[in-house]
């Protein structure tokens, strides 16, 4: 399934590349691509940090990753095999972290949410997206939306504030969802 994954979303660059620019990450930084499959995101937070960036992949199917050094995506971050509630990196190590469709799949989110604060340096941005609204993609798997997803705002911001950060915007939009939090000191 790996390496057809990203045919259905072809269309999707330009979303993932404007979200990816939403972060503010700079020359130089440190992007991290947690859940980051296929690499899709990776070209676009490797233009944000430039040549003396530093830009991370984890995923925890090592089919995806095989499938992202096979799109020659290797060439623009590392990538590497791990769980996203226990990151094999050092506190304060990232600038930004870029998630797309992740945390609502995750049999903890609060549990990684903290994971993720502990790896990002005071002021670093959390970025969770999706090129789909949480309503089109319950109508796709054929089910409402739930008042327990992680990813409403009534749930994703006490919980992002209980981990230590700040929901700085938030979009549920019918083709898109965004959600900004900013690394509280």
């Amino acid at each position: 399934m790996a390496d057809a994954w990203e045919e259905p979303f072809a269309a999707d660059g330009p979303a993932y590349d404007a979200a990816v620019a939403r972060m503010g990450l700079g020359p130089g930084q440190r992007a991290l691509d947690l859940g980051c499959g296929t690499g899709r995101a990776l070209p676009a937070l490797r233009a944000e940090v430039g040549a003396k960036g530093f830009v991370l992949g984890i995923d925890l199917t090592a089919a995806m990753l095989d499938a992202a050094a096979r799109a020659e995506r290797r060439s623009l971050a590392e990538l590497l095999l791990a769980d996203c509630h226990r990151l094999p990196l050092a506190p304060s190590t990232v600038d930004g972290i870029f998630s797309t469709g992740l945390l609502n799949h995750l049999p903890e989110p609060r549990t990684a949410l903290r994971e993720w604060a502990r790896v990002t340096a005071s002021g670093g941005t959390l970025l969770l997206f999706h090129p789909s609204g949480r309503a089109e993609r319950a109508a796709r798997h054929g089910r409402p939306l739930s008042p327990d997803d992680p990813l409403a705002e009534p749930n994703l911001r006490p919980a992002l504030r209980a981990a230590g950060w700040h929901l700085a915007d938030y979009e549920d939009a019918p083709h898109h969802f965004l959600a900004r939090a900013v690394r509280a000191s």
